[in-house]
């Protein structure tokens, strides 16, 4: 007999969520920065709500924690309000980090991480290069440093954790990639905003419900044992 994990719930919690995330890329879309500084506070508040009431580790929270302190922060544009949001994101990064080395159940193939690990650092290899010329001189350690976190951040919810978190990572990876090659001043698509907050609010979606589901899940499939006597 296998054991199921419990659903999700309370879906009010999470539909509040998609609302206050589809108002805020309706405001992006349409260039109405007042919905977006009213969205954008609520969505990460809605998420960790959500998160706690099915179980979340306090590691799970002190991430979203630390998100939501980014999120509000860039929303404004001075220069230290950028590197304080990125220094919110940067131990968000470390708090998802320490969760899923810790918090991951052993038996996850290492060959994955085999496999995986040229990829993401080759990636945190070329976003470096195609940044440095264009970063101002005063944010290119700031940001190797925050990039680092981030990719390791990626390959760790990739290798020791489910599809989901695999993917919430990349998509955190696309995200503030998509900032990064604004501030260096690099060719970007139209509406960047709109696409940085479709991926970053996905993303930390797809990490919390990897966490989640990697709590859920039970060790092992349980099977009846029948015995018979001689």
């Amino acid at each position: 007999m296998t054991l199921r994990p419990r659903p999700f719930r309370p879906r009010p919690l999470l539909a509040a969520f998609v609302l206050a995330t589809a108002v805020d890329l309706g405001s992006l879309a349409v260039g109405w920065h007042p919905g977006h500084a009213v969205a954008k506070p609520l969505l990460i508040p809605l998420l960790a709500v959500w998160a706690a009431v099915n179980g979340a580790p306090r590691l799970l929270l002190a991430a979203l924690l630390c998100g939501w302190g980014g999120d509000v922060l860039l929303l404004s544009d001075a220069d230290p309000a950028f590197l304080a949001g990125m220094a919110c994101f940067a131990a968000g990064h470390v708090c998802y980090l320490v969760l899923f080395t810790a918090g991951a159940r052993t038996g996850r193939p290492r060959a994955r991480g085999t496999v995986l690990a040229p990829s993401y650092a080759a990636v945190l290899i070329a976003t470096l290069t195609l940044l440095w010329p264009g970063l101002p001189p005063d944010l290119r350690a700031p940001v190797a440093v925050y990039s680092a976190l981030l990719t390791a951040m990626a390959y760790t919810a990739a290798t020791r954790l489910g599809p989901l978190a695999g993917a919430g990572g990349v998509l955190f990876l696309l995200s503030d990639t998509l900032i990064a090659t604004g501030v260096a001043g690099l060719p970007q698509p139209p509406r960047p905003d709109l696409w940085i907050m479709l991926t970053y609010a996905a993303a930390q979606c797809l990490l919390v419900r990897g966490v989640l589901e990697e709590r859920a899940a039970p060790p092992t499939a349980y099977r009846e044992v029948r015995s018979t006597t001689p």
